[in-house]
């Protein structure tokens, strides 16, 4: 008797410590339903003439939990993607499932002056923040969350968040495998983005072979062959992740701002596992792939089996004047280099430069800009690949609302210069913005004549409409318009002769009705 009364004397100890600590827990609770139609008609890459537009809707579905207790926040995002009819009305397990852990991640206060209880005092601030997380520095040119493609964009990684008297300084490690499985040595990693099917070079859709990663998904490989007798692929190699997924990576961010001045310093080193071209026979045609190659047996992480790409740059942003008087103008300008070797194991040399104005008043505001993203010579080769790779960023924000360049649907080996104006409307409830982009080639490409190519690629025109229709509703009206040249069939890999290029539009269309809710189920901190 006197063992049990102990027992539950314990008990209700440990439960009330449970309820004060729960009492000043503080918990939030967030939803999103965002869908999408859109009517395609020439959205990324140029249509073959008599095709028909698609038409579709996406939706994700979202649910964000947060909590925070005194030394410890936690995050976890939970999201299903899907296109509507995708399913049927009554799946089975082998249509799969497209429930994903968007984030889920610990941040654990190492030092905070404000926190008297903390012996560590070096520094105002210093976490570590641990586990899946989204990363998002400055505009989102190079690092963001890609949160315009309904799947966005996440990383599995560690990362040491420090501010000190003004200055934010981050540092990341990210370390990734395939398998946690008995059996298996070694680290050797296959990047994922491996689909279950891939044409072959005769154009018939067959099983990816089990252990290739396809050089491209959807018939890459032309017919005819090179002169030496080695494959034509006609797609150019991806950028922004798209095409192989890094081994590992390390990241340093470094912020500060003065006044009306904020200067931003990136470092980024990301590793890519090192592989072989092999070919498989499938259904009549040859399937071109990557196998990668085993680990270093002496070296636990891996480095000697990887290829290792450095990039490291500087964004400058500054403010004068203000919208009361004259206006505001905001400069902006920004280099990136990239050095040691891409994802393919060869010498790199790139470079990326940005300058935009803008200038605000009231509710209006307009920004002229230009980008240069270094691209390869055809006609003058370096030896290196001079093709500037804007890592993990946001394309469709800076190149254009019809993702012709810097995402899945491939990019010119010849780089880009990107020429823009951008005029945007802002009310308290309604929005809208008009964004003219000219597009050509930053160097030189060859048909496969050899003859040189235009380098003017589009103009393309961007219409925005976006209408806060409560606090938590939002409807986001979109209309673009491609108006490209005889060379972008050709930029684009999707020709190599005039007479392959002339099967394909030179226009396109997209328009897109996007609905955002995005509720508050609960929020302690308010209550």
């Amino acid at each position: 008797m006197q063992k049990w009364t102990k027992n539950l004397r314990l008990l209700l100890t440990l439960t009330c410590a449970l309820v004060a600590s729960v009492s000043t827990a503080q918990f939030t609770l967030f939803g999103q339903l965002r869908t999408r139609t859109e009517v395609r008609n020439g959205l990324g890459n140029l249509v073959p003439k008599g095709a028909q537009a698609a038409v579709f809707t996406s939706q994700r579905t979202r649910l964000s939990l947060g909590y925070k207790w005194d030394r410890i926040n936690f995050g976890i995002a939970i999201q299903d993607v899907r296109v509507w009819g995708q399913d049927a009305s009554s799946i089975s397990n082998a249509d799969g499932n497209r429930l994903m852990l968007h984030e889920g991640w610990a941040d654990i206060t190492l030092a905070n002056k404000a926190d008297s209880t903390i012996t560590f005092r070096w520094v105002d601030q210093l976490s570590l923040k641990v586990g899946r997380q989204e990363l998002n520095y400055d505009d989102v040119r190079l690092v963001g969350n890609l949160d315009w493609l309904q799947q966005a964009r996440r990383h599995d990684m560690a990362l040491l968040k420090m501010l000190h008297k003004g200055w934010q300084v981050n540092l990341g490690y990210a370390f990734g495998q395939n398998t946690d499985a008995f059996g298996y040595t070694g680290t050797t990693y296959v990047p994922g983005n491996v689909v279950p099917y891939v044409k072959n070079s005769e154009g018939v859709l067959v099983p990816t072979p089990a252990g290739l990663v396809p050089l491209s998904a959807g018939g890459s490989v032309a017919n005819n062959s090179s002169k030496n007798g080695s494959p034509v692929f006609l797609n150019p190699p991806n950028t922004n992740a798209a095409s192989q997924a890094y081994k590992s990576f390390t990241s340093l961010y470094i912020s500060k701002t003065f006044k009306q001045t904020k200067f931003s310093a990136l470092y980024f080193n990301d590793r890519f596992g090192k592989y072989a071209i092999d070919s498989v026979f499938s259904d009549g045609g040859i399937v071109y792939g990557r196998r990668f190659t085993k680990t270093s047996a002496t070296d636990p992480f891996d480095y000697a089996g990887v290829s290792s790409r450095f990039t490291y740059g500087l964004m400058i942003n500054q403010a004068f004047g203000n919208e009361k008087g004259f206006g505001k103008v905001a400069i902006q300008t920004a280099y990136y280099q990239q050095s040691g070797k891409n994802r393919d194991g060869v010498a790199l040399n790139a470079y990326h430069f940005t300058l935009a104005a803008t200038y605000m008043k009231g509710k209006m505001s307009i920004t002229p800009g230009f980008d240069v993203l270094s691209g390869n010579d055809a006609g003058s080769p370096s030896g290196k690949d001079n093709r500037f790779d804007p890592l993990y960023g946001t394309p469709h924000k800076h190149w254009g609302s019809m993702d012709y360049f810097y995402v899945g649907t491939g990019s010119p080996a010849g780089g880009l210069n990107n020429f823009y104006i951008k005029t945007k409307y802002t009310g308290k409830a309604l929005a809208a913005g008009v964004d003219i982009h000219s597009f050509s080639l930053n160097k030189n490409m060859l048909k496969a004549n050899g003859e040189t190519i235009g380098k003017k690629l589009g103009t393309e025109i961007d219409l925005l409409l976006n209408y806060n229709l409560n606090k938590i509703t939002n409807l986001e009206l979109g209309y673009s318009l491609m108006a490209a040249t005889n060379s972008m069939p050709f930029a684009k890999g999707q020709a190599l002769t005039d007479q392959a290029a002339s099967n394909y539009r030179k226009s396109g269309t997209w328009f897109y009705a996007m609905l955002r809710i995005s509720p508050e189920f609960f929020n302690s901190k308010s209550n």
